[in-house]
């Protein structure tokens, strides 16, 4: 079979692959194929960041609004409508209007399963049953995304993985939620506001255990709170299910399931798994290059033709990341392909990261516990959200902490940990800080307006300059 030839050939069409294709091609006559075998526009765009949104968007508004002295105390749920509006957000999961984008930006999109068959060749079989062979001139990128892990234990019964959370069609009357991470712990929040008795069943000691112990300790109150059962340290033993089948996206899945929790037997409507996720890249023909799993995540053992982006890279499943290492990818193909150098990314870019959670958590950069465990000597300081006044005018119960973690000596700003109402927003300031190598010193001339929940800023650092100035032992 002759193959087709383009530039660029990117394997996967979710966030990352769109951006990975998109700027490696961009103001230039190069050519790009996106091949994907589901939906343009990815995991993200219909099965997570988009319709959780949605869904939790229109709780926050509410919980708010029954916090402020002069609205109503209470405002009902209207159910049908949140779940219209998750639809709209996910377009009826139709993806015309990505696969269009891409078209518009030159790419060609193919719908199919990818397989790698050799130096810069992918094999496609199309979802019409075609087959076709391409080739790449410059690069073949993989952008596979990521997969859920079921537990052994759960095979078999159909249990609903975070696509069947964020498209909930059938609100269980009763859900176990397995794990104690984001997914788990926003699922967990708008299933019960949706009506589900939700247990939460958390294999640790803590909820979100790589934030900060504070961050875990203040969700898992607001999730009691909202009536979810949050049992920490649970062991989930054996699994059964009459009749389990899938019945389709969101809807129960067949009969009661039966988990063993702790030797006791439990019985719940559903069952939610959400215990992690892994690279997409079991069908990928990496055998066929001659290169291990555990390589692809090694730029230096790949090849020079092959890029992993996104979640199939290993790195933080983040989506917002996903296209960073995307966009610095196709800078990559792009300069190779005119002879130019290479940009260069600066080194320990942060991750930030926000969960929508009540209250919320954001955060980026090292956490204390990280930095210990990378041999870092640190200095960590804390206050609350409250202190600044901003904050406590958001509603008349705002609570929460926030934190900053600095290299001593230099003062530069390492990492960073809110946890409160809205403070999604207050992370990139953190991030611009220390992508800029930012200290203590410069920061203090970063006025916060009032009255604002930026001002926390002015709090954390004040009481920096206070430890600064104490001789006794601080938190090092």
């Amino acid at each position: 079979m002759a193959a087709e030839i383009y530039d660029v050939v990117v394997i996967g069409a979710g966030a990352a692959g769109e951006n990975a294709a998109d700027h490696a091609i961009r103001g230039s006559e190069r050519t790009a194929l996106l091949v994907e075998r589901e939906l343009v526009g990815g995991e993200c765009s219909y099965h997570a960041c988009m319709p959780s949104k949605a869904l939790l968007r229109p709780l926050e508004v509410r919980d708010a609004a029954e916090h402020l002295g002069g609205l109503p105390a209470r405002i009902d749920l209207d159910v049908p409508a949140l779940l219209a509006r998750r639809d709209a957000w996910v377009s009826d999961y139709d993806d015309s209007g990505q696969a269009e984008w891409a078209t518009g930006a030159g790419i060609e999109v193919a719908r199919g399963t990818a397989r790698l068959t050799g130096e810069r060749r992918v094999a496609i079989a199309g979802n019409d049953g075609s087959a076709r062979e391409v080739e790449a001139r410059h690069a073949v990128v993989v952008a596979t995304g990521s997969a859920p892990v079921i537990p052994p234990a759960f095979a078999g019964l159909h249990p609903w993985t975070s696509r069947d959370a964020t498209g909930v069609v059938e609100v269980p009357e009763s859900i176990a939620v397995v794990g104690g991470g984001v997914v788990a712990v926003e699922a967990s929040r708008w299933l019960a506001a949706l009506g589900s008795r939700v247990t939460m069943l958390v294999r640790g000691d803590r909820l979100l255990d790589r934030f900060e112990p504070f961050a875990s300790h203040l969700v898992a109150d607001g999730l009691r709170a909202d009536g979810v059962d949050v049992r920490l340290g649970a062991s989930v033993g054996a699994a059964a299910r009459l009749d389990g089948t899938d019945t389709g996206l969101g809807r129960v899945h067949g009969g009661p399931v039966r988990l063993e929790v702790d030797g006791s037997a439990l019985e719940f409507a559903e069952v939610l798994v959400a215990t992690g996720r892994r690279p997409a890249i079991a069908e990928l023909g990496l055998e066929n290059i001659g290169l291990s799993p555990e390589a692809l995540a090694d730029a230096g053992a790949r090849p020079d033709w092959l890029y992993v982006v996104g979640d199939a890279s290993g790195q933080a499943a983040l989506t917002h990341w996903g296209k960073y290492t995307a966009r610095l990818a196709g800078a990559a193909i792009a300069a190779r392909a005119d002879g130019r150098p290479v940009p260069e990314a600066p080194a320990d870019v942060p991750v930030p990261q926000v969960v929508f959670s009540d209250p919320q958590v954001a955060s980026t950069g090292l956490t204390e516990a990280q930095a210990r465990a990378a041999g870092r000597t640190v200095d960590a300081i804390a206050v609350p959200m409250n202190s600044a006044a901003g904050f406590g005018l958001l509603r008349d119960d705002a609570s929460g902490q926030a934190s900053l973690v600095f290299e001593p000596g230099t003062g530069r700003l390492l990492g960073a940990t809110f946890a409160g109402q809205e403070v999604a927003e207050l992370v990139h300031a953190a991030t611009v800080a220390i992508v800029g190598g930012l200290t203590a010193d410069q920061l203090w001339h970063a006025v916060p307006a009032y009255p604002t929940a930026s001002e926390v800023w002015l709090r954390l650092l004040e009481a920096y300059r206070v430890a600064e100035d104490d001789p006794s032992p601080r938190t090092r």
